[in-house]
């Protein structure tokens, strides 16, 4: 039986997230993606960008979904998924990450924000030092608030439904985003407007 799971949202947005990231991108090599959900996202874009060795990863729960969509989309820059999430302990940071610890120069997350801990997301950034390269970027896409408003009737919403299913969650405040951002020594170089209201972010490292 497949493992494999759909997201319509992935579908809607993948183009106009592939546009913003072949002109962010077009000069790397190595992208690691932090929460590859279905793995839409990775097979689209790994299409789209052949030129990018591009290495899926998520929750180990996740990982047989995953790997059977990369599977069948058999692209060369496109390798098995790795089993990867922000965690609290022993420290903060991003585990397990295989030895030999491969940098990369870029990183892309989509919709995993708002869904984790704020613990969770500053986690996640406390452990991007460890697999990015000098100079490298920082992509993140997703629904932000900016000065803790939210940019729509429809984010507002979402955000009480987020809410409502796990107290923990929520959309996130770009300004505490971008905090924890340059304590990693990441700067925002771009900020684009996306479908639905969601935004795609920009930083680089350096």
């Amino acid at each position: 039986m497949s493992q494999q799971r759909w997201s319509e949202a992935c579908e809607r947005n993948r183009a106009p997230i592939l546009a913003v990231l072949q002109r962010h991108l077009h000069d790397r090599r190595r992208v690691l993606e932090i929460g590859s959900g279905t793995g839409q996202h990775a097979s689209y874009f790994a299409a789209g960008l052949p030129h990018l060795h591009w290495q899926a990863s998520d929750h180990p729960d996740h990982l047989p979904g995953i790997a059977e969509r990369l599977a069948e989309a058999a692209l060369p820059n496109l390798p098995a998924p790795w089993p990867l999430q922000a965690v609290l302990s022993p420290h903060p940071g991003l585990a397990p990450l295989p030895t030999p610890r491969p940098t990369f120069d870029a990183v892309f997350t989509a919709n995993t924000l708002h869904i984790m801990s704020w613990a969770h997301v500053q986690a996640l950034f406390a452990g991007l030092p460890a697999v990015m390269a000098d100079d490298a970027r920082l992509c993140i896409y997703g629904p932000f608030n900016h000065h803790g408003a939210y940019s729509s009737d429809s984010n507002r919403q979402f955000d009480a439904w987020l809410k409502a299913r796990d107290p923990e969650a929520g959309i996130r405040d770009a300004e505490a985003v971008d905090a924890l951002a340059a304590a990693q020594g990441l700067q925002l170089i771009d900020e684009v407007a996306m479908p639905a209201n969601n935004r795609l972010r920009v930083w680089r490292r350096g």
